[in-house]
């Protein structure tokens, strides 16, 4: 059987032609290896969506090939610990004193300092649109000394934890041009970035001197293949090392060997545009809810390797199961015939046969449904600005702060940036507000929860399942990271033997 790890034990640990995407015996500037002499090869599944600006959803291909970093990292439990800074204290109600680390050079050879740091977190404050860490946060920042005080509006409990995001990664000055951020050699971290192809693939070297210790192998060839079969072939042909999100489609077809499953903090859910359309009425969202059979995906679509959600957070974070759920639920009303449209992306192979399948379970139910289905790059705009009555999306949930709060806050508030559901709901807002500012802890996983419920509770959003991401590494691929945050990738200890 394919590896199935824990959670805990995992934080610790368009057809492509093949031939010739990947480099073959490439080298970089390190040509003698600490730790073996082989370069490894990546296959990722998204390419870069804004030229790998820390400020997008790229900053996690940056954190996955260890070359920019942040000021904290998290541990298993999702705790704040040392990176960039070394400590950190709360020094009043709406401030935190970070104590940046000694001897710590960007990839340009530029010293890293406080005055760096608040650059880069300003960078991202003030960005248009901010990174989602930030949504509701007003974030200032200011260098004293080997220090940065970082201050927010309203009291936070969760700033070292925010401060972990990939999206608040510190870079060199020279990354900031205008509204540009470049972080081609402007990182700290264990890898250079020293070359990007549009959308086909970058270069990364060894820092030889990197503050955490040079890293075992020496650089990184990374391919970006949307197509999930031609990622799959890649790993079975030997063009690959390691293979991102391999689809369930084609897991059968590779050793079991080759083969992780990661459990994920990632749920497909089913978002209903609440402002306008069918779905607009919360009868037929109900009726919507109720026609949707997650078994059926769970078993035909995903092959058993995922788990049928009962609520948003999923069995990744365990204490979700204290959930009370739907404590208010609209009766079901009757579609009549009224049509809708579903969209959905191709880059996550499973996500169209998802979709496919609840056109004919929302059919039966009594709706006239068709399908849009395009490249995430192509139609993320549309979905964010309501132009569909659904959209099917596989979406992380405790993707930046290791706190579901953001997650839920980004997809459900009514200013959140991420509302593909367009929900402005008083009632939902009022308990994202309270998750927000309550401390970590056992009172604060209690009002994530009953935010959850508040969202459930409107069925803006029908959570179907919870997915098992499947790793694919070669057999020579010694220690690469099985992240379920999706944070690391190839690591100091990832290396070839």
């Amino acid at each position: 059987m394919p590896k199935v790890l824990p959670v805990a034990a995992i934080a610790v640990a368009s057809s492509l032609l093949l031939t010739g995407c990947f480099a073959s015996g490439a080298t970089g500037a390190a040509d003698s290896a600490v730790s073996g002499d082989k370069r490894i090869r990546v296959a990722m599944m998204q390419p870069p969506r804004s030229a790998l600006s820390p400020l997008s959803d790229d900053a996690f291909k940056l954190s996955r090939w260890s070359t920019a970093e942040t000021l904290v990292k998290l541990d298993a439990e999702g705790n704040a610990r040392p990176a960039l800074a070394e400590k950190w204290r709360r020094t009043t109600r709406l401030s935190w004193e970070f104590t940046i680390r000694n001897g710590v050079r960007f990839h340009d050879g530029t010293p890293l300092t406080a005055a760096a740091v608040a650059r880069s977190l300003t960078a991202a404050a003030t960005a248009s649109p901010k990174p989602r860490i930030l949504d509701g946060v007003g974030l200032t920042v200011e260098a004293r000394g080997d220090t940065v005080t970082v201050s927010t509006a309203e009291a936070d409990p969760l700033v070292p934890e925010r401060m972990s995001s990939p999206q608040l990664s510190v870079l060199a000055a020279k990354a900031y041009r205008g509204k540009t951020v470049n972080p081609v050699g402007a990182g700290t971290g264990a890898f250079v970035l020293t070359k990007v192809n549009g959308t086909s693939s970058a270069t990364l070297d060894r820092n030889e001197h990197y503050w955490g210790g040079a890293a075992k192998a020496p650089g990184i060839d990374v391919t970006f293949v949307p197509d999930s079969t031609a990622r799959a072939a890649a790993l079975r042909s030997g063009e690959a090392d390691i293979v991102e999100s391999v689809p369930v489609s084609q897991a059968s077809l590779l050793d079991e060997k080759q083969i992780t499953e990661v459990p994920m903090p990632r749920t497909n859910t089913l978002y209903l545009n609440t402002s306008k359309g069918a779905f607009k009425d919360a009868s037929l969202r109900a009726a919507a809810r109720r026609a949707v059979d997650a078994q059926v995906l769970v078993d035909g679509v995903y092959e058993g390797r995922a788990d049928v959600a009962e609520g948003l957070l999923g069995p990744a974070l365990p204490w979700a199961k204290e959930r009370k759920g739907r404590t208010a639920a609209t009766a079901p009303g009757k579609p009549d015939g009224a049509s809708i449209t579903i969209g959905t992306f191709t880059d996550r192979a499973e996500l169209p046969e998802v979709a496919a399948t609840l056109q004919q379970q929302l059919q039966k139910a009594g709706f006239e449904v068709k399908l849009e289905v395009r490249e995430y790059a192509n139609i993320e705009t549309d979905a964010l600005a309501g132009t569909f009555d659904a959209f099917v999306l596989s979406r992380a949930t405790v993707l930046d702060s290791g706190d579901p709060a953001a997650y839920l806050y980004s997809d459900f508030a009514s200013d959140g940036s991420f509302n593909i559901a367009q929900l402005s709901d008083p009632a939902v807002d009022k308990a994202l507000r309270k998750a927000a500012g309550t401390p970590s802890g056992d009172a604060r996983r209690a009002a994530v929860l009953a935010a959850e419920t508040a969202v459930l509770n409107t069925d803006a959003a029908i959570p179907m399942l919870h997915e098992r991401v499947i790793q694919g590494d070669a057999a020579h691929v010694v220690d690469s990271a099985k992240d379920p945050r999706e944070r690391e990738l190839v690591t100091v200890d990832t290396h070839i033997k």
